[in-house]
């Protein structure tokens, strides 16, 4: 049949909306998944768009789905649609318009949701104005209904924080809580570097290769290549890694470079320097010291002092606070009688309001920026040297001035994120009631030795790559699936048959759009996750991670899509409550996200419903 020309706009507005969706992935769904690697200090932020951006990408090309499921998830069947290529293209392009709108809102508002409910969630609405409530699988339907979709929204953070809290706890018992943590730690990384490869390994062959086909090798396939790369990455480890980090934390070498890990053994033999009196290791504490000094031998430290020109635009640290005993300085209660009473009333009365404080420390991050040489510092300078003037924008003069904020303004977009300070962001400002919460939940967190969390960092860096790789080459299926369907309908003039077959350049466009999405909107996400649900480090995070791996493969196993989003989540409460105390997690948040996933489901139905039912029955001039 030949091409649909007549529908040449609809084809245009459906590419732009699953552009839209995949950069909304990349915001939110994939910024969600780096942002445990950045909050535990093991990668920075600007590392993590990198990987993100390699890893994401090869796995979407490389090994991403090649076809695509023509009914999302089988929520509406095929025959529906009676052949008709022109209401097919209308169904998805509303589904994806409706997702890409609610899931761009809630970015924008640093609200954490998933694109995957989002999408489902439009496309039954979709189908429900399109064909009838009746013809909508509500149920199990071979684990793609709406009945199985919806059912991993209670059971995956459930199971994944209990797989993030096993794991952790046998990294607490094996390593934290032992005389000697930091020999503990060196000695038995291979075992863990056994565990991490094995999980990873089985995330790529069910998860992370579509186009492979290795899900579907003979078990004993699967076993002996899941083990032989646990085995080898465990057998590495043990002949480069192991020698590397015992001269860099035990003999505390400084002068050890990252190419002489390639020596493997021949590091035993080397002689520490005579003036080593401290391991050089990258502090992984979430707030910063004036003044650190790593800790060791597992001791934890109980105070913390902030930085002053540590910021954010929004939040920003705009006195130093002190923890003393893991209290919260501002809640303990006064031993002092009537004096302290006093002295707190006077001191309350000169702090500045919620608003002041917001205030002053988004122009103490502007002023930083501003400082700065090149493309950003340009572009900050020129919108605060040119700030718009009195009366309406088409004045002359402001039209002028906007003429010169415009290309300000977008280099602005485009390089804001990579400056953003998401542990500041997370940590809160003080003197507001979430500063001040924050403070409490990080007092309640053991603060291990710099020297074991070091260790860890390496073993979380390989789970967030494989997790990332594995996302691209799963993921992209949800905005490149109906995208695949639209343009297949549109290019042959017939309704897509049960799988559309989706075009290489589809791949690598949508995950570009999912980089771009990471690079320039994910810290809006970064900035509510991590370490503002509870405190993390390497140590906490690798088992974070590996939690949430482990789920997700569990759920693929019986057919049941999950969204990797709500497994991380669960994993980084599981591991919190590991702390020993419920205070360590900051429940405000989590209520805040099941707020948000729960009214994902109707907002997102609803959305796609109404617009397609519009649409679709808008009256018209007869022919």
């Amino acid at each position: 049949m030949p091409r649909l020309e007549q529908y040449n706009y609809i084809f245009a507005i459906g590419t732009f909306f699953a552009m839209l969706d995949a950069y909304n992935n990349g915001a939110n769904d994939v910024a969600n998944a780096w942002a445990t690697s950045v909050s535990s200090r093991s990668v920075s932020y600007r590392q993590a768009m990198i990987l993100g951006t390699i890893f994401e990408m090869v796995g979407a090309i490389a090994v991403g789905a090649r076809t695509a499921d023509t009914i999302k998830n089988g929520i509406i069947p095929n025959s529906a649609f009676k052949g008709d290529a022109g209401v097919q293209m209308l169904a998805f392009t509303c589904a994806l318009a409706a997702a890409s709108t609610w899931v761009m809102w809630c970015t924008r508002h640093s609200a954490h949701v998933s694109s995957t409910y989002s999408l489902v969630s439009a496309v039954a609405g979709v189908g429900v104005a399109t064909v009838g409530a009746s013809k909508v699988q509500w149920g199990w339907n071979h684990g793609k209904g709406l009945g199985a979709i919806f059912a991993g929204l209670g059971m995956a953070p459930a199971i994944s924080a209990a797989f993030g809290a096993i794991i952790f706890m046998l990294i607490k018992l094996v390593v934290h809580l032992r005389a000697n943590p930091v020999r503990w730690a060196v000695w038995t990384s291979p075992f863990f570097f056994l565990v991490a490869a094995t999980i990873c390994t089985l995330s790529i062959v069910y998860k992370g290769s579509p186009s492979l086909g290795l899900a579907k090798k003979s078990k004993s396939y699967i076993v002996a290549v899941t083990m032989g790369t646990g085995g080898g990455v465990c057998l590495l480890a043990a002949l480069f890694f192991v020698p590397f980090v015992h001269a860099k934390v035990i003999k505390r070498d400084y002068t050890l470079r990252w190419y002489h890990v390639f020596l493997g053994p021949l590091l035993f033999n080397r002689p520490a320097p005579p003036d080593a009196d401290k391991a050089v290791v990258p502090n992984y504490n979430v707030v910063q010291e004036e003044d650190d000094e790593s800790i060791r031998d597992g001791q934890h430290y109980e105070s913390s002092e902030r930085k002053l020109d540590i910021g954010s635009p929004a939040i920003t640290p705009a006195t130093p606070f002190t923890l003393v005993n893991g209290e919260n300085p501002g809640s303990r209660s006064s031993s002092n009688g009537g004096d302290n009473e006093k002295q707190i009333a006077q001191t309350e009365g000169q702090q500045a309001s919620y608003k002041e404080l917001m205030q002053q420390a988004e122009e103490r991050f502007h002023a930083k920026l501003r400082q700065k040489r090149g493309p950003l510092g340009w572009a900050m300078r020129t919108l605060h040297e040119n700030p718009m003037g009195a009366g309406q924008i088409y004045e002359t003069k402001n039209m002028k001035i906007l003429a010169k904020r415009i290309p300000a303004m977008i280099v602005c977009g485009a390089l804001y994120g990579v400056n953003y300070d998401i542990h500041a962001a997370q940590s809160g400002v003080h003197g507001t009631p979430e500063g001040e919460r924050m403070a409490l939940v990080y007092s309640k967190a053991p603060k291990y030795s710099n020297e074991v969390e070091h260790t860890y960092s390496f073993i979380q860096v390989l789970t967030a790559c494989t997790a990332s790789f594995a996302h691209g080459a799963n993921d992209i299926g949800n905005s490149v699936g109906p995208w695949a369907v639209i343009f297949s309908a549109w290019n042959t003039g017939s309704a897509a048959a049960a799988k559309a077959p989706v075009p290489i350049w589809q791949l690598a466009v949508l995950s570009g759009m999912i980089s771009i999405g990471l690079i320039t909107y994910g810290y809006n996400i970064m900035k509510v996750m991590g370490n503002k649900i509870t405190y993390h480090s390497p140590s906490r995070g690798c088992s974070m991670e590996m939690g949430a791996a482990l789920t997700v493969l569990i759920f693929s196993q019986y057919s049941l899509p999950v969204s990797t989003s709500m497994c991380i989540t669960g994993a980084t409460v599981g591991v919190g409550l590991c702390n020993g105390t419920y205070k360590a997690v900051n429940w405000q948040r989590i209520g805040l996200l099941l707020l948000a996933w729960i009214f994902t489901i109707p907002i997102a139905g609803t959305l796609g419903g109404v617009l397609m039912g519009v649409v679709l029955n808008a009256p018209h001039f007869k022919a």
